[in-house]
C-alpha cells in the first residue's frame, strides 16, 4: 500500500506514461530497435519492462524474484519478455492498458515515479524527443534518490557531493558541490552520463569518475 503521503504522485505517474505513449505512437520500426541509456536494452524493451514494472504486486515481485535467485537483472528480463509483444503495436497496447495503473510491488513511491521518469529519458534521449517532466514530480524523485539507494545506487553515487537544482526546491547533501536542473541530477544520480554536460560544479568531476567506475 502507497504512504498516504505519497499518494497525489500516482496522478504525475499516469501523466508520464501517457505523455511517452503520445510519443511512442509516431515512432517507426527503425526507432523502436533503436538503442536507449538503459545498457543493451532497445526501445521496446525498454517499454516492455515500463509495462512489467507497473503490473507486479508486492507478491508477484516476491515470487519473480525468488524464481531468479534474487538476481534482479534475470528477474527483470524474464519479466521484460513476458510482456513484449509480437510487434511494436502490440507492446505499445500493452503499455497503454497500465497507464493509469496503481500497483506496486512496494510502497515507495517517489522510487517507482522515478523509474518511470528515468526510462521515459532513457528512451527519448537517443531518439531526440524533447519533454521535461514538471518539477513537481522531479522533486520528490530526487529527493528520495539522494537519500537512498533503491533501484539504483543514487545514494551511494552522490555521497559526499553537494547536489542543487537551479529550476526547482531540491537541494542536498554536503561536500563538493553540483548544480543543474533537477532533470539532469535525478538522470545523474541514476547513472545516465549522457546528462553530465547538463551539470555545473567541482563535484561533476568526482560524479563522472564514480559512474565510469561503476560501468567497468
Amino acid at each position: 500500500m502507497a504512504r498516504r503521503q505519497d499518494t497525489h504522485l500516482w496522478p504525475m505517474m499516469a501523466a508520464e506514461r501517457q505523455a511517452l505513449a503520445a510519443d511512442l505512437a509516431s515512432l517507426g520500426p527503425a526507432q523502436w530497435r533503436h538503442g536507449t541509456l538503459c545498457g543493451e536494452w532497445n526501445v521496446e524493451q525498454v517499454v516492455a519492462h515500463l509495462t512489467a514494472a507497473a503490473s507486479l504486486s508486492q507478491w508477484q515481485w516476491l515470487c519473480s524474484m525468488l524464481g531468479a535467485r534474487f538476481r534482479p537483472a534475470v528477474h527483470n528480463q524474464r519479466r521484460l519478455e513476458e510482456h513484449l509483444g509480437q510487434t511494436p503495436q502490440e507492446t505499445l497496447n500493452r503499455f497503454r492498458a497500465v497507464i493509469g495503473s496503481t500497483t506496486t510491488p512496494s510502497a515507495h513511491l517517489p522510487a517507482y515515479l522515478g523509474e518511470v521518469l528515468v526510462h521515459t529519458q532513457d528512451i527519448r534521449w537517443p531518439l531526440g524527443l524533447q519533454r521535461t517532466p514538471s518539477i513537481e514530480a522531479l522533486t520528490p524523485v530526487a529527493e528520495f534518490f539522494s537519500r537512498r539507494d533503491f533501484a539504483v545506487a543514487s545514494r551511494t553515487t552522490v555521497r559526499g557531493l553537494r547536489l542543487e537544482a537551479n529550476d526547482g526546491p531540491f537541494a542536498g547533501g554536503s561536500g563538493p558541490e553540483i548544480t543543474g536542473s533537477t532533470l539532469a541530477l535525478v538522470m545523474g544520480m541514476a547513472g545516465r552520463e549522457a546528462y553530465l554536460d547538463q551539470l555545473d560544479g567541482p563535484g561533476v568531476t568526482i560524479l563522472q569518475t564514480r559512474l565510469d567506475r561503476a560501468a567497468s
